[in-house]
């Protein structure tokens, strides 16, 4: 039982530390920009930039926050199906559902998540948070850099778009 705890707590850390060392180029560059200025800099969320704007989120996340936001890439939003960009974005309460369900409240670091199993998002329902095989995943979303700081939260980069649940 202790070399169970043991492994699984070696497995955190090592998530953890990946996560760490994969934002540190991010996080010394943004932490004096909000949510948006930081992903618009970053160059690699203009979908995410545009589906905001249409949804009328951009003043939301220039607020004060403090707001952990699980982006999804331009990459990750061309793995959903053809078509559902364009009909999200004609759709403004469908588009808007799904973009809180990548915000929770609160500043969570990597530390911070790694020790949640779930978390309950801006949209109102909960994501599953675990560590598979030292990634830190969010429902099936990889976290693939953890701790991009800005100025009212952070951010941790994903690389699936993820759906809330239907009800």
């Amino acid at each position: 039982m202790n070399t169970l705890r043991l492994s699984a707590l070696t497995i955190v850390m090592f998530a953890v530390s990946l996560i760490s060392i994969n934002a540190q180029e991010y996080s010394t560059k943004s932490s004096s920009k909000d949510i948006v200025a930081t992903a618009v800099d970053a160059g690699i969320f203009n979908t995410l930039a545009t589906a905001l704007t249409e949804a009328g989120l951009i003043e939301t996340l220039q607020g004060k926050g403090p707001y952990t936001v699980f982006a999804p890439t331009d990459e990750a939003f061309l793995k959903l199906p053809e078509g559902t960009v364009e009909g999200l974005l004609k759709d403004k309460e469908a588009l808007k559902k799904v973009l809180l369900y990548h915000v929770v409240s609160g500043n969570l670091m990597a530390g911070d998540v790694v020790k949640l199993s779930e978390a309950t998002t801006v949209e109102g329902s909960k994501v599953k948070i675990k560590v598979v095989d030292g990634n830190v995943m969010i429902n099936d979303a990889k976290v693939t850099t953890a701790d991009v700081k800005a100025l009212n939260g952070v951010i941790h980069i994903i690389d699936t778009v993820i759906l809330p649940p239907t009800k």
